[in-house]
């Protein structure tokens, strides 16, 4: 079976970006020639200050996020027989994941499958990877909006995403995705949401009044980084109280 693969994130954001840090630096390289080299230094610090920004995206998106989630789902110390949803799974990177803690549980995952958020992005290629990492017979995946979620009150043990609910446009309809995510969970039941910058605090604030419980933010670490240290993605804890 081939190996899965899991694309890139963004990928039309990546492919602007190489082609800014390309523009800057022919333009320092023609300055350079033509001029003298003095006036073609911020152009060339400019590319090279992008270069690098990209090559951490990059890492992060090739790399970087697969170590991040595979030490956060480590640590949730699962049993073995949860029933989890992935909002916003995309080819499967945490989905497929998750689902190899899962052996007698289930690993459902929604997403609308847009290529501008993931290249070549599609449910046969989820499912393709499924196969590939050997957990087909636990994994499931379903076209979904994340506001309006096809699935009943209390389905799942465990929700996690990753990078995904920031995508959506407005503040209101993002805390619609977070209040239909911890209507699905089940009494007890556990939260992780990986996101950019602010939005975790965000998202902290609607549990907040949805009485969640052990709300947590935390960074993940440079692995993580988008774009620049100044491009956090941070992850969000909480837990949906055991009794009402």
């Amino acid at each position: 079976m081939p190996g899965a693969r899991y694309g890139m994130d963004a990928p039309y954001g990546f492919s602007f970006v190489g082609l800014v840090v390309l523009g800057f630096w022919v333009t320092g390289l023609v300055m350079a020639v033509t001029a003298d080299l003095a006036a073609a230094l911020p152009a060339l610090i400019s590319g090279t200050l992008l270069a690098g920004c990209l090559a951490l995206s990059l890492h992060t998106t090739l790399r970087g996020k697969f170590l991040v989630w595979r030490d956060v789902l480590d640590e949730l110390d699962l049993r073995g027989d949860e029933r989890l949803l992935d909002l916003g799974c995309g080819r499967g990177a945490v989905l497929l994941a998750a689902a190899r803690h899962l052996p007698q549980g289930r690993a459902v995952g929604v997403d609308l499958w847009r290529g501008r958020d993931q290249s070549g992005n599609t449910p046969a290629a989820t499912l393709r990877n499924a196969r590939a990492e050997g957990v087909a017979d636990r994994v499931h995946v379903q076209a979904g909006d994340l506001r309006r979620l096809p699935y009943a009150e209390a389905s799942f043990d465990l929700v996690v995403s990753s990078l995904t609910v920031h995508t959506i446009f407005s503040a209101d309809a993002r805390a619609q995705a977070i209040t239909e995510a911890y209507r699905v969970l089940r009494p007890g039941g556990r939260l992780l949401i990986a996101d950019l910058a602010r939005t975790p605090r965000e998202y902290a604030a609607v549990l907040a009044r949805l009485n969640a419980q052990d709300i947590h933010v935390r960074g993940l670490g440079w692995r993580a980084w988008w774009g620049s240290p100044w491009v956090p993605t941070r992850l969000l804890t909480a837990r949906k109280p055991a009794t009402p």
